[in-house]
């Protein structure tokens, strides 16, 4: 069965090629992505692995382990909350 992973607190210079090979070692990953800002399209620190097998294996093995300079927070990922959307300019529309 697979586990997706939460990985954060990545180094803003880091990338996908780099996080799946991290995560290979412990077992077959199926991807692995940057989250990148909107805007700018510039990485934002944290990132998702799906792995078929191995998931708890890698969060032992890497939470708080260093990588580029900085210690990675590796656990297995929450349900994305639904929010409700914001109109134009993020203002309220009961003004």
């Amino acid at each position: 069965m697979s586990k997706k992973l939460y990985v954060g607190n990545l180094p803003f210079d880091a990338n996908a090629d780099e996080l799946r090979e991290m995560f290979t070692a412990y077992g077959r990953v199926l991807s692995a992505t940057l989250v990148t800002d909107r805007e700018t399209g510039r990485p934002r620190g944290f990132g998702f692995v799906e792995m078929h097998d191995g998931g708890d294996e890698a969060i032992q093995a890497l939470h708080m382990a260093q990588f580029g300079g900085r210690t990675l927070t590796v656990n297995e990922a929450k349900p994305r909350e639904e929010r409700p959307r914001v109109g134009s300019g993020g203002q309220s529309r009961n003004r």
